[in-house]
């Protein structure tokens, strides 16, 4: 699809409202062309000798067209109408053009924003946050700059260049076919420019943007700017960055202004030349001076239009390069669609499979490998191992954030492929390490788990994730305003209030990373406790880091480097397995669990122990270990 027929497609749902412009647009050039002849009558007429034309000889009364006087009246009274009527209708094509380019903003908006939001998680992990809301902000404008700003006053330049090229053949051919002469070097002062101010411009954007990153990251980590002393650091990195897009903008506009002044100066030449031409014609007779009056208005009615656009042309060549970034945007290939065939996933109870599964975010990294266990209703599975074991990606594949490359991933014994996406995303609900918390209430941000849930239930929920106290004690409760991102909340607060939102959505899949990482223990005591209530009928995956989170799991599985190596309960991984009894010692001390000399040492210690099997067996060295942490 070409920029205009794409351009053309956001008119689609305005039709009328187009249709009643252009009708608006004919109008209004047919007043334009009438304008200038009151002022030929009062200079070749009134104020000359030449006889009034036929029309308005019929049309007046004959006191009127026999007095001087009078007509000297009735043509400036009329040629004032004709003025205000043309005011009058190009204030009305102004409004509804005007409200037209607003709708298509923000249907333009709206459509951005609903494609942004179904693109894979990938393309949100990789993309810069502050470019798309440019794109989304700015960005979108593009089509009424492409609209109000080129389309119709082209289609009125080329209305009116047509009307008033066949009224000034009426009035003088010569001066007619001069009129046409500008056209082709604006055609190559068009063409010059055209090309390299559309790619000035794109750079521009980008630069633009990139700016905006660089603002937010500020502002979004102001915390450790503080911390740090680093506000000096973070202007002159910022003025850097604002220093380089002032440059490429004053680039672009110089540009834009050499491309004004040629078009201004090709259109001056050109109306001169027509000046001297007809002012040679009226010496010799052949055309009256209220003649060249009109060719002059008719002329400034065909070529202000023409400047008009040349003077907003790098408002247009911008208004291109947003176009061709929201088009890029636009055709990236968003999730992976419904099958025509995929199940409804509102009827399942949980039990979630894995088979073989293998995946890569790059293609080239092996992030998990060969990995298969099961996860069944009633059961707290819990997945343990080092930073980048592969644990959070487990988590991200069961909703479909991503798909893995090899394997698969099951609901109920059906391919996850095969649910409908929002069915299937219905039935989980996922609790990050750092809940985002949106603008609104308390209140509202729980009940984001369910739109629909009275505010009993919302209570219920946060009593249930011991949210219920320090809700009480907020200055207006439950109806208390969250500030940005839940800054005016303590970490283990919000925690416990992403743990609120997810029982409320009262999932059978229920997705946990590290829910209890910021709270006390007192109130990780009392969480544990709703979720063991809620565990017979919900299938409970929880990444874990944390030693009461692991000793509460029914089941853990031990993934090292992507690959599951050991699953079992508590006891009886730390009596078989020498990297889990490892980090069992590390977050016994409260030490990392990634120092290398521990990896290391655990890892020779279980090849040692696979080595040395049978003899640890006769010998019952596995059950001497010691039971400091059991």
């Amino acid at each position: 699809m070409t920029l205009v027929s794409w351009t053309l497609s956001f008119l689609r749902p305005h039709r009328g409202r187009a249709l009643v412009i252009v009708v608006l647009t004919v109008l209004e050039i047919g007043l334009a062309a009438l304008a200038p002849w009151p002022l030929k009558i009062v200079v070749d007429t009134v104020l000359g000798a030449a006889p009034l034309p036929t029309p308005l000889t019929v049309l007046l009364p004959a006191g009127v067209a026999t007095s001087a006087a009078a007509l000297l009246v009735v043509i400036v009274v009329a040629g004032l109408l004709i003025q205000l009527g043309g005011e009058l209708v190009r204030m009305i094509h102004t409004q509804l053009q005007v409200q037209m380019g607003q709708r298509v903003v923000y249907a333009l908006r709206g459509t951005l924003l609903a494609h942004l939001q179904a693109l894979p998680l990938r393309h949100h992990i990789l993309a810069r946050t502050a470019d798309s809301v440019y794109r989304l902000d700015a960005d979108a404008h593009c089509v009424d700059d492409l609209l109000i700003g080129g389309l119709f006053p082209l289609m009125l330049a080329a209305l009116n260049l047509g009307v008033m090229f066949v009224v000034l053949v009426y009035v003088d051919l010569t001066l007619a076919l001069l009129s046409l002469t500008v056209a082709p070097f604006l055609y190559l002062c068009l063409r010059y420019y055209a090309g390299t101010m559309t790619d000035r411009a794109e750079r521009v954007k980008e630069l633009e943007a990139t700016l905006i990153e660089r603002a937010f990251e500020i502002l979004s980590s102001v915390a450790a700017v503080k911390s740090f002393t680093r506000e000096r650091h973070e202007l002159g990195r910022f003025s850097r960055q604002g220093d380089k897009t002032m440059r490429a903008r004053l680039t672009l506009t110089w540009q834009e202004s050499l491309f004004s002044v040629a078009v201004t100066a090709i259109t001056l030449a050109g109306t001169a030349v027509i000046l001297v031409v007809g002012g040679l014609h009226v010496l010799a007779g052949t055309l009256t001076v209220g003649s060249l009056l009109v060719v002059i208005a008719y002329l400034a009615a065909v070529y202000d239009p023409l400047s008009e656009i040349a003077r907003t042309t790098g408002l247009l060549q911008q208004a291109v390069a947003s176009a061709r970034r929201v088009r890029s945007i636009l055709a990236i290939t968003p999730e992976v669609l419904d099958a025509p065939d995929a199940l409804d996933a509102s009827a399942i109870t949980g039990h979630v499979r894995f088979e073989r599964v293998g995946f890569s975010y790059d293609g080239n990294r092996t992030v998990l490998d060969e990995v298969s266990f099961d996860a069944r209703p009633g059961e707290l599975v819990a997945l343990v191992g080092l930073t980048g074991a592969g644990k959070t990606t487990i988590a991200s594949l069961i909703p479909r954030f991503f798909e893995p490359q090899r394997g698969r991933v099951l609901v109920d014994e059906v391919d996850v492929s095969r649910y409908s996406l929002t069915s299937l995303r219905a039935q989980i609900a996922l609790v990050p390490q750092t809940p985002v918390l949106f603008a609104g209430t308390v209140a509202d941000n729980i009940r984001y788990g369910r739109l629909d849930a009275s505010d009993a239930e919302v209570e219920t929920a946060a009593r249930s994730a011991h949210a219920h106290d320090f809700i009480r004690r907020l200055p207006q409760g439950y109806r208390t305003p969250i500030a940005e991102a839940g800054a005016t909340l303590s970490g283990g607060e919000r925690q416990r209030l992403g743990i609120a939102r997810a029982l409320l959505k009262n999932a059978p899949i229920l997705l946990l990373d590290e829910p209890t990482s910021s709270v006390d223990t007192i109130s990780e005591a009392a969480v544990f406790d709703a979720l063991r209530r809620l565990r017979p009928d919900h299938t409970m995956l929880v990444i874990a880091h944390r030693l009461s989170t692991i000793r509460d799991a029914s089941r853990i599985l031990l993934l090292h480097e992507g690959r599951l190596v050991a699953q079992g309960t508590h006891q009886e991984l730390l009596a078989s397995h020498p990297l889990y009894r490892r980090m069992c010692d590390r977050l016994s001390v409260g030490r990392s669990l990634d120092e290398p000399e521990s990896v290391d040492e655990a890892l020779r210690e279980e090849n040692q122990a696979k080595e040395t099997g049978d003899r640890r067996q006769e010998t019952g060295e596995a059950g001497g270990l010691r039971p400091m942490l059991s």
